[in-house]
């Protein structure tokens, strides 16, 4: 057993995995459907779009 251990204290990794595990025990995989179809809704293609522009004006300026 490592030193952190036996302290009691716990790494942001397993800290995050538990977290999950835990919210997929009271939640469900449907709550991670939902929320993925949120997340594609409000970041979706303007996301990509904003990218694309990014790199245009990038390339634009290099050529002045």
């Amino acid at each position: 057993m490592t030193e952190e251990k036996k302290k009691g204290k716990m790494t942001v990794e397993e800290a995050g995995r538990l977290g999950g595990e835990r919210t997929s025990e009271t939640h469900g995989s449907e709550f991670y459907s939902e929320i993925g179809r949120k997340g594609g809704k409000i970041g979706g293609p303007k996301g990509g779009q904003r990218v694309r522009e990014l790199i245009r004006e990038g390339k634009e300026h290099e050529e002045e």
